[in-house]
């Protein structure tokens, strides 16, 4: 990767680096808007210019995200690589070295998306921090991180992110005091797609195409505005249900399945075909209306009722229903997996498939269909959250979506609208 072209704020973002005039940078804003490679690139640049045998952070959500994002950039990034050797070390030490011109700086990669996350940065001193999704980073650590620069003169921090909730603790804190004018010791830049070079009008309109709702405005507009209203807004029934699907030969069968006791218990057998993947039919217990409680045996038994006559390839299972599990794979007629329970990341995800009508139903499932129409953003809360109620079907829903639809490679990935949804339609 090499910077031939940049844009105007992605050549702030380099001035600020040679000539800064703060103790911070902040770049937030949409999805694909070269804030992230910029500032890496800068980042690196800077630090071997004013600094020999340092420490510095590099900090993401996890560890694995940083070196996704940051990491595995930099040592593509022919800007940097033409100039100094750049090494990683992963394992337990995750350290990346960057030596040239008579220097040689360690950058030490961490993760803070917890609040025992402060414990890692304790007891060393940074010469500077790049913080990468800094909106899903605890406030403690970000804190913790920031006090390990406070004894080095010339010391520098930079921030990116995607935009959040209106009443988060980083928005607060940092951006709206930016803006104000209370904080002078900060620069904000704000990103949009368009101020990526690489981002053509095509493509801008295909990543557009693939948000909907508060992740459209946050994602692609780059507002920090709050989840409210229907999680999934973009569900339309007269887009998303077909009548009568019969199933491709070459589709590959899955069941979902959300785990209740007191609660109601949700399972899907879903059909993935080249393109798409349509929910085909599903089963729904609720012992509160029913007052009696099935035992794992009788919700095993609606599991098999519900496979009957299909190959089923895996179920994929709420990771909490442990007992549950076991019971699966004790009739060992099953494959069985743990979901993926990551509840906003999987909410987006699912919010992009529907978008995309990756993912379709059978108008014979009523009650996701019925939980389509409930399921909403809680209003009252600072952080994105759910309601828990009416949820049964959706977290089934995103269990499949998140943890078998996140890494489908589709046929023609810029077919986004299956070709049995057009030929019915």
């Amino acid at each position: 990767m090499t910077f031939s072209k940049l844009s105007k704020k992605q050549k702030t973002v380099f001035r600020w680096a040679y000539k800064p005039d703060s103790y911070a940078l902040i770049c937030d804003g949409s999805v694909r808007s070269g804030k992230t490679a910029s500032m890496a690139c800068a980042f690196i640049l800077w630090a071997m210019a004013t600094f020999d045998h340092a420490r510095f952070g590099i900090c993401g959500n996890t560890v694995q995200s940083a070196e996704r994002n940051i990491i595995m950039e930099v040592l593509q990034m022919t800007d940097i690589t033409h100039y100094f050797s750049v090494s990683y070390i992963g394992g337990s030490k995750h350290i990346l070295t960057v030596k040239g011109n008579g220097k040689k700086n360690l950058f030490h990669v961490f993760g803070g998306k917890d609040e025992a996350s402060y414990k890692l940065v304790q007891g060393i001193t940074l010469s500077g921090v790049l913080f990468d999704e800094v909106a899903l980073m605890t406030e403690s650590f970000v804190n913790q991180a920031i006090a390990r620069t406070l004894s080095v003169e010339n010391a520098l921090l930079w921030f990116n992110c995607n935009p959040d909730s209106p009443q988060h603790w980083f928005y607060q804190q940092w951006i709206l005091k930016a803006d104000s004018g209370e904080r002078t010791d900060v620069l904000h830049l704000h990103f949009t797609m368009e101020d990526n070079p690489i981002m053509t009008p095509q493509k801008i309109q295909r990543a557009k195409a693939l948000y909907s709702g508060v992740f459209y405005d946050r994602y692609i507009l780059g507002l920090w505005c709050v989840a409210e209203g229907l999680v999934y807004t973009m569900f339309d029934k007269s887009v998303h249900t077909v009548h009568n699907y019969k199933p491709s030969k070459n589709a590959i069968y899955y069941i979902s399945v959300d785990y209740g006791t007191v609660n109601p218990t949700s399972m899907g057998l879903w059909a993935l075909e080249d393109n798409f993947a349509v929910r085909i039919k599903e089963a729904y217990y609720n012992s509160r209306k029913t007052g009696v409680q099935h035992s794992d045996e009788q919700h095993y038994q609606m599991l098999e009722r519900l496979a009957e006559g299909y190959p089923i390839q895996q179920i994929v299972v709420d990771p909490s229903a442990a007992s549950f599990i076991t019971c699966i794979r004790k009739h060992a007629t099953f494959s069985v997996r743990s979901a993926d329970n990551s509840v906003i990341d999987g909410v987006r995800m699912t919010a992009t498939l529907l978008e995309q009508r990756r993912i379709l139903f059978s108008d014979t499932c009523e009650d996701s269909i019925r939980e389509f129409g409930l399921y909403c953003w809680n209003e009252d809360k600072s952080k994105d959250t759910v309601i828990k109620e009416n949820d049964h079907s959706m977290d089934d829903i995103r269990y499949f979506c998140y943890t078998i639809l996140k890494y489908q490679q589709w046929e023609n990935d810029r077919e986004v609208i299956p070709y049995y949804y057009k030929k019915q339609h």
